[in-house]
């Protein structure tokens, strides 16, 4: 039998020079300068600066931010960037940065939220300049026009007392924060933090959250261009719905839903009645087996819903494990209905029905939120876990601008987790000549090139004027 290679035995001694780990999370903090997201929290911020000479509020946030997109989980993980202080600068302690957290009032997070829209507005500028339009969102095999938003609420468990986390409706205890994602790029583009024992379809809270999304999205993307608001029956409320159509009429937004709905008697009576149904399709476009689906616009009151809502419903056999209504079970198909204000000619009902399936993708990245800040939160304070959620919503921005402006191939449609393992956790040697600081990444690891060229990518992107 042929033995197992041995490791290489090696003896571990301390004294090394010059070398840094987590290299590639310069690349991070870089961007945020480069797209002016430091600079404009710095004057977002600049009432808050404790003493002359002191570390700057909107630097300390960006560290943050940066430290949270890196994988950190608590506050005592910005000694990583701190102590390593030839490759990152000066870094505020712990105390400073809680204090920091302490302070952002819901007027400072405005503020910070005006100034993450105007750090969007330049990256997505280099993005045109330097690789052209946004990546467009593939469903069945075709590309979905303009900006699709989805929005989607998840349970955040606390596992130590902290206000304002309840009960929840999973018969868990934590927060239940709101989201809203940018399927095209992934930008997190707004979250609220909400009790535990919040609804699932609160309207208001629906409602803040969309308009939030849509003031970070920059003005000549906002007017004229397609906007597709995705998500489950919990945002199917008339009331969301209601304001999405005055969106559209009052101001002139090119925007549109797709929900889901529940099914109540009346779609159960309108299911049964139901005889033209066709093949579903996957994501790739072809004919999905044991799928089927069907419009019942007519078939179902529209009382309540905006003028020219559709209704579409989709069966499938079940398969084993699935969770199935006492409906389901009688019927022998699992059901499930969205109601979409796309008009006739806006694409085949197949392509409708996959285009809200890939709302799926929220919940990838609220799962890879929750590796990226908002998984754990730090504090027993409720407005500090508002301020950190902010922050780790930054940290998810400056991942996907670094994707979608620095990398190509896989790493541009990556977990976070493997950036960090391929680029970002990578250690270097720093050395300094002619006046010049250099970093050099090992020779061979499999990703040198791939980080050689992102920071050469960053150095070479226009700057904001002034």
């Amino acid at each position: 039998m042929k033995a197992t290679a041995t490791r290489p035995k090696i003896v571990v001694t301390g004294g090394g020079r010059g070398v840094v780990g987590h290299a590639g999370a310069r690349l991070l903090a870089d961007l945020a300068d480069a797209t002016g997201l430091t600079s404009a929290f710095s004057q977002a911020l600049a009432g808050l600066r404790q003493r002359q000479g002191g570390h700057d509020p909107g630097r300390i946030a960006v560290d943050l931010a940066v430290m949270l997109a890196d994988g950190g989980e608590a506050i005592a993980d910005l000694a990583v960037l701190r102590d390593q202080s030839e490759l990152f600068g000066p870094v505020a302690s712990d105390p400073t940065a809680w204090r920091l957290l302490a302070g952002l009032d819901e007027t400072a997070l405005a503020a910070l939220r005006a100034a993450r829209a105007a750090a969007r507005e330049i990256a997505w500028a280099q993005h045109a300049e330097t690789r052209g339009d946004l990546p467009a969102p593939t469903v069945a095999g075709q590309d979905v026009p303009g900006l699709v938003l989805d929005v989607d609420a998840s349970i955040v468990l606390c596992h130590s007392e902290k206000e304002s986390a309840t009960s929840t409706w999973k018969k868990t205890f934590g927060y239940h924060p709101l989201f809203c994602f940018l399927d095209n790029t992934g930008e997190a583009l707004a979250g609220m933090l909400r009790e535990g024992r919040a609804g699932s379809n609160t309207t208001i809270d629906h409602i803040t959250v969309l308009d939030q999304a849509l003031a970070q999205i920059p003005d000549a993307h906002r007017h004229g261009t397609p906007i597709l608001l995705r998500s489950d029956s919990a945002g199917s409320s008339h009331g969301v719905l209601a304001h999405i159509r005055a969106l559209r009429d009052r101001q002139h937004l090119d925007i549109r839903f797709s929900v889901g709905v529940a099914i109540t008697e009346p779609v159960r009576e309108a299911i049964r009645a139901a005889t033209d149904w066709i093949g579903a399709v996957d994501v790739d476009g072809d004919l999905r087996e044991h799928a089927e689906i069907c419009e019942i616009t007519g078939m179902v009151a529209t009382d309540g819903w905006p003028e020219g809502t559709r209704f579409i419903v989709r069966r499938e056999r079940p398969h084993p494990g699935a969770q199935l209504t006492l409906f389901d079970t009688i019927e022998g198909w699992r059901h499930q209905v969205i109601a979409t204000d796309t008009p006739p000619g806006g694409g085949s009902i197949q392509y409708l029905e996959a285009r809200h399936r890939a709302h799926a993708r929220v919940e990838d990245r609220i799962r890879c939120g929750k590796d990226t800040g908002f998984g754990r939160f730090p504090s027993r304070v409720f407005a500090i876990n508002q301020a950190w959620l902010h922050l780790a919503l930054t940290g998810i921005d400056l991942l996907a601008w670094t994707q979608t402006l620095l990398l190509d191939g896989d790493l541009a449609k990556a977990e976070p987790k493997k950036l960090r393992y391929r680029l970002l956790h990578v250690a270097a040697r720093i050395t300094r000549t002619a006046r010049r600081t250099r970093l050099a990444i090992a020779e061979h690891w499999p990703w040198t090139d791939t980080l050689v060229t992102a920071f050469g990518r960053l150095n070479a992107l226009p700057r904001p004027a002034g």
